[in-house]
């Protein structure tokens, strides 16, 4: 009979990405335009940053998520809301003194990085724990600061969906269980193939996938031309998957994208090539865990 593979959208992401495609969301309309489009062709969740429409780099602003959120949610059409908690964690050193934050330095108070989450309330949001180095940038989210957010989180009724990009983040997450400041079972996100991350390998996502604690909801995505390899290799390993315009522009080699429904499209199709078929957004739920979506409007209202 196979089984239910969760297939997770991530539509725009906050690297420097427009540009470079000729359809990288940016406007709150187009993100949540582009969301409904993914949900129609498979995918269960959408995972979502917001960018500044006038300039199309990445924005923090409370306004645009709201805008983006209340135009999926007024849409009728069922898919779970995954906002983004990563950016306020991007540091560059300067050069007169690296205990300072230099140009581009995003750090910030862990409270700032979930107001959005704790106002909007999606189904979910994501939780990097991870510090890495990220090109030339670090990314910097310490333990105390994961405690901060994930307390903030939970207080909220979202469920954390932990994005990890190396074993040594893993070992952090099973430590953050251990305290009890994240539940038990979690969901997690192997992230692969970000420089200077684990690479999108067999062996790096079978060794990581081994590492999680158990029980655990997990799924894997890789970056470029990984994107599509990773998500047969997560299906045939027991996982979930990503695909999205935020970590691959292309279709195929020298082929964009012409939107993310086209990515979650091929993402489906190699599901089902493998005997198994995309979750419909409530199996989705049931798998992570989450109320079905009529008893989340009971309690909102």
């Amino acid at each position: 009979m196979g089984r239910d593979v969760i297939v997770s959208c991530a539509i725009t992401g906050s690297a420097d990405t427009v540009g470079k495609h000729p359809a990288i969301p940016v406007t709150p309309e187009q993100i949540a335009t582009s969301s409904i489009e993914a949900a129609k062709a498979g995918a269960a969740i959408v995972h979502i940053h917001v960018r500044d429409p006038a300039t199309g780099q990445a924005s923090r602003e409370i306004r645009l998520y709201t805008d983006v959120v209340e135009r999926i949610r007024a849409s009728n059409v069922d898919v779970i809301i995954n906002l983004t908690s990563g950016p306020g964690g991007v540091y560059f050193p300067s050069q007169e003194n690296p205990a300072v934050g230099g140009p581009g330095t995003t750090l910030s108070r862990p409270e700032e990085r979930v107001r959005h989450i704790q106002e909007l309330r999606p189904e979910i949001c994501t939780l990097d724990v991870a510090t890495l180095t990220m090109t030339e940038r670090t990314f910097i989210n310490t333990p105390t600061h994961l405690r901060v957010m994930a307390k903030l989180i939970r207080e909220a009724g979202v469920l954390p969906e932990l994005e990890v990009f190396d074993t040594g983040h893993i070992r952090l997450a099973r430590r953050l269980i251990e305290e009890g400041v994240l539940a038990s079972p979690p969901m997690v996100q192997l992230c692969l193939g970000i420089p200077y991350g684990a690479p999108a390998t067999t062996e790096a996502m079978v060794m990581m996938r081994d590492m999680l604690p158990q029980p655990c909801v997990w799924a894997a995505f890789g970056i470029s031309t990984h994107q599509f390899p990773m998500v047969a290799q997560a299906v045939i390993l027991g996982g979930h998957v990503r695909v999205g315009l935020e970590d691959n522009l292309y279709l195929e080699r020298g082929v964009f994208a012409p939107t993310n429904a086209a990515l979650v499209e091929r993402a489906a199709t190699i599901i089902r090539s493998l005997g198994d078929r995309p979750a419909t957004p409530a199996m989705a739920r049931e798998i992570l865990g989450l109320p079905s979506k009529s008893a989340s409007r009971t309690a909102a209202a």
